[in-house]
């Protein structure tokens, strides 16, 4: 992976640039669709082009338990698999095992967990998380780290940040040689260390050291209040290499995206425009609607008037109204393909700002029209 920065903006740290990867160039800053398992719930892959998404991101830890790595194997990989000729960002299962707690126990080792699903019992170490990540075919794929909660004592936090860091080392060592084999993807290393400024530092210091060809920005959007995440992610940000590319894992809000573009973030996923779309709640350029809603009934207008997506042009809120309320799928489907949509449209315009010199403008006058419900 090539990494090349095309423009500064002259206001804040915003930035331009394109991310040079085996399946096409990406630029960036990029939102990626988060698939899962393999998809990006209610969506297919043609729709995923259709918007303009060249990466998507995609689980280890739930695709090695289903539908299982040797299945993915023998199908020639996630790519032929789910029907996707651009590029697949996976994460390395180490925020699953976070999440699902009173199933795991981490040593220095590895983690052990038991499947959410059977109840089966695993261990996923850092050289098997990269292992299966190869087995993939990740374009792009993540180092098992170690995610301590928000309100973690700073004890426990340096002990999840100990371990993260030697299993960054293990999975460096593990990718290295997959690399020597012949596997084309790239290894991010991740920024731990909770909410203590010291300990990110340090984590930090360490990840610019291990040259990654990217960087993470984790631990974050794990419950913190909306002030301590931008003090956070602007400090940890302005701790990283330039020439390297910067993700921040599991941001998907308007507000939180053009925060972090403003502090010179690449990349940043999230589920909450597809799930948001599914539970009828719609993004438009004024903020968030709920299409169920009884004003919506006889609402024979867009959802947006100022979309062009293809469900803006051709169906009205009444309509998707009644296609929740009879839980229809399409529902679903034409939901989160327009919140898609939207946040792909203001992505891309960011970048336009950005280039132009005014994305400080630009979010500015964006976020004052912009209002949650």
């Amino acid at each position: 992976m090539r990494f090349t920065i095309k423009a500064k903006d002259k206001s804040s740290l915003a930035r331009t640039g394109i991310l040079h990867l085996e399946h096409g160039d990406v630029p960036t800053p990029v939102f990626m669709p988060v698939g899962t398992n393999g998809t990006v719930k209610a969506i297919t892959t043609d729709d995923l082009k259709q918007i303009g998404f060249n990466l998507i991101l995609s689980n280890t830890y739930h695709l090695y338990l289903r539908p299982g790595e040797d299945v993915i194997e023998k199908a020639g990989g996630l790519h032929k698999f789910i029907n996707w000729d651009r590029n697949i960002l996976t994460d390395s299962g180490g925020f699953q095992v976070f999440s699902l707690s009173a199933l795991r126990k981490i040593t220095t080792e590895g983690a052990q967990f038991q499947s959410h699903i059977d109840g089966s019992k695993h261990f996923l170490t850092p050289e098997k998380a990269v292992d299966i990540q190869v087995t993939l075919g990740s374009d792009i794929q993540m180092q098992l780290d170690y995610c301590s909660p928000f309100g973690a004592s700073r004890r426990e936090s340096e002990n999840a940040l100990d371990i993260t860091n030697q299993w960054l080392g293990r999975a460096l060592t593990k990718w290295k040689q997959s690399v020597e084999n012949g596997y084309k993807g790239s290894l991010f290393s991740i920024v731990q260390g909770n909410f203590f400024p010291d300990l990110r530092k340090i984590s930090a210091d360490v990840c610019a050291a291990s040259d990654t060809p990217g960087i993470a920005i984790g631990g974050l959007s794990v419950g913190e209040p909306a002030d301590l995440f931008y003090e956070t992610l602007a400090a940890t940000a302005a701790l990283l290499p330039e020439d390297k590319p910067r993700y921040v894992m599991g941001i998907g809000t308007p507000q939180y995206i053009l925060n972090a573009i403003e502090q010179g973030i690449d990349m940043f996923d999230c589920v909450l425009l597809t799930r948001e779309g599914r539970n009828g709640r719609v993004y438009t350029q004024n903020g968030p609607l709920s299409i169920k809603k009884a004003e919506n009934r006889l609402d024979f207008s867009p959802i947006d008037k100022e979309c062009s997506c293809k469900v803006c042009r051709e169906y009205s809120r009444a309509y998707l109204r009644h296609l929740f309320k009879t839980r229809e799928i399409l529902c679903s489907m034409l939901a989160s393909f327009h919140n898609l949509y939207f946040i792909s449209d203001l992505v891309a315009r960011s970048r336009k700002a950005i280039e132009e010199g005014r994305f400080t403008e630009f979010k500015r006058d964006f976020l004052s029209a912009y209002r949650d419900e």
